[in-house]
């Protein structure tokens, strides 16, 4: 026989899910219109429609809201980044395309990414998309290179030092930061077109280093 605590599971699951979907749109929208370091968790919360002591119940402050919010996006930004070094019939066009793809997920939301990314933004958040872009290049090249499947692009523990991809990480954000700040003076196939050469020329210059 189920216990009270066991029936009223799934209803509390239920709860704690809209829960973090009001407080993630909140944020999302919020962002949209102001800094993300303008932003209290009082705001949010009114946003939401919650109360404070509920916003607390899930997350430590507004930080780490956006973090969690912004996890499914980021993913999205991973999917469309390209694979640099050998390993495709046609790296140029393939690679121009994905980072085409990448700004152009940027330009979508570019108020939140300006914020997140830009001088009063989220030190936790830069640092949480940079990890995961070092892991999906790593992961990537690594896949070109062997034919092994990557691992998830979060799977950075086990990951080894890799200096070429963390720099070619930090380099993308900058480049994408840069860009927001001023704007977006550029489209989205533009950017790709000026970035593409000097990421791959990285992943180049490795591969016809002497062994």
């Amino acid at each position: 026989m189920a216990t009270s605590r066991d029936s009223n599971t799934p209803s509390r699951d239920r709860r704690v899910r809209r829960t973090r979907t009001a407080l993630a749109r909140a944020l999302l929208d919020l962002a949209e219109k102001q800094d993300l370091s303008q932003i209290s968790v009082s705001d949010v919360a009114e946003h939401a429609g919650v109360s404070r002591t509920a916003f607390y119940d899930h997350y430590r402050d507004v930080h780490a809201l956006a973090e969690a919010a912004c996890t499914a996006m980021i993913d999205n930004l991973i999917e469309s980044l390209p694979s640099p070094g050998p390993g495709s019939p046609d790296p140029t066009r393939e690679g121009t395309q994905s980072l085409t793809a990448f700004f152009a997920s940027l330009a979508q939301h570019t108020g939140l990414y300006r914020s997140l990314l830009g001088p009063q933004g989220s030190a936790r958040v830069a640092d949480h998309i940079r990890r995961r872009i070092t892991a999906a290049i790593h992961n990537r090249v690594h896949q070109a290179a062997t034919g092994e499947l990557p691992q998830p692009s979060g799977s950075t523990p086990d990951m080894p030092h890799d200096v070429l991809s963390a720099f070619a990480a930090g380099a993308l954000i900058g480049v994408a930061a840069d860009w927001l700040q001023r704007g977006c003076p550029q489209t989205p196939a533009q950017m790709a077109a000026l970035t593409w050469p000097l990421l791959n020329s990285l992943y180049r210059v490795d591969t016809d280093a002497p062994a």
